[in-house]
C-alpha cells in the first residue's frame, strides 16, 4: 500500500507538524507511523502497549490501522483514554462499545483495559486504572483535539499540565458535550453526561510516542489555537508544542485557519 507523503511539514515550537491532502491520506500516514512504533516494541520485549482515542475523527486513522497487516495484536495490550460515568455500557455512545464496533472486533488483540463506566466506586476504579497504565507503560498514544482543544476529557478549567494524578473524574465542558451531540452520539445536549473518567496530561504525555489526529474543519479553530496562541491551559492541546516525542497529523480542512 502506498504510504502517503505530507504536502508541508514544519516545527511549532519541538512539536513536528505534517499537513496531508485529505482525511483518508492523513489516516494512512498516521496508520502506517503507528504500525512501525508497534511492530519495533514487539520486536523489541515481545509486546507493545497501546493508547487508543475514540471519536468520528479516528475513523480513518483506525480504519487504516486495522486494515493493515505485520502486527501481531495477540501482543498488543490495548488502552482507552476516557468513559462517561453512569452511561449503560450498551449505549452507542460507549467509546468501549465505539473501540469493539470500529477496531477491537477486526484485530482481537491480546488484552483490553476499558475504563468502567458504572463503577461501584469511582475513585477506587481511577486508582485502579491508573496503577494499570502505570504497569503497562504505552509505546505509543494515538490521540486527537477537541472543538476546544482538549485532549481526553480534559477541558479547561480542569486541564492541568501538572497535574498529580493519572486518572479522574472530571466535569464536562459544555462545548465537549455538545461536540458529542453534533458527531451523532447524543440527540440532545440533556442525553450527554455531565462527568467521565479520563487519563489527564501527564498520563497522555507519558508514552513513548504520541500520534495526535485532527482532521475535519471543525477542528480548525482548535488547531489554529493550540499552535498560534500561547502554551496554556486553557489550550490543552498545546502543551504538545513543549514536547519532542509527538507528531501532529492535519488535513486541509482541520489546517484552514492556519
Amino acid at each position: 500500500m502506498t504510504v502517503p507523503d505530507p504536502q508541508k511539514r514544519w516545527l511549532v515550537d519541538q512539536l513536528p507538524v505534517e499537513l496531508y491532502a485529505s482525511n483518508e491520506e492523513l489516516g494512512q500516514a498516521a496508520a502506517n507511523k503507528a504500525q512501525q512504533i508497534l511492530r519495533k516494541a514487539i520486536d523489541k520485549k515481545g509486546f507493545a502497549n497501546l493508547i487508543l482515542a475514540t471519536g468520528n475523527s479516528q475513523l480513518t486513522f483506525l480504519k487504516a490501522l486495522r486494515s493493515l497487516e505485520g502486527i501481531d495484536w495477540q501482543k498488543v495490550r490495548i488502552f482507552h483514554m476516557d468513559e462517561y460515568i453512569g452511561i449503560d455500557p450498551t449505549h452507542p455512545a460507549s467509546f468501549p462499545l465505539f473501540l469493539e464496533n470500529h477496531f477491537l472486533q477486526f484485530t482481537k488483540p491480546g488484552h483490553f483495559h476499558p475504563i468502567p463506566s458504572e463503577p461501584s466506586d469511582v475513585e477506587s476504579a481511577c486508582k485502579d486504572y491508573e496503577s494499570l497504565i502505570r504497569q503497562h507503560p504505552a509505546d505509543l498514544v494515538a490521540m486527537g483535539w477537541g472543538e476546544n482543544g482538549h485532549i481526553a476529557f480534559n477541558d479547561p478549567p480542569d486541564a492541568h499540565f501538572d497535574d498529580p494524578h493519572w486518572v479522574k473524574v472530571v466535569e464536562l465542558a459544555e462545548e465537549s458535550r455538545l461536540q458529542q451531540v453534533g458527531e451523532g452520539h447524543f440527540t440532545s445536549l440533556d442525553e450527554v453526561p455531565k462527568q467521565a473518567i479520563t487519563l489527564t496530561i501527564p498520563a497522555l504525555l507519558a508514552p513513548v510516542h504520541i500520534l495526535c489526529i485532527v482532521p475535519e474543519a471543525r477542528k480548525a479553530s482548535a488547531v489554529k489555537a493550540c499552535l498560534s496562541e500561547l502554551v496554556d491551559e486553557s489550550r490543552p492541546g498545546s502543551i504538545l508544542r513543549t514536547i519532542s516525542h509527538a507528531t501532529l497529523l492535519l488535513d486541509q480542512d482541520s489546517a484552514s485557519l492556519l
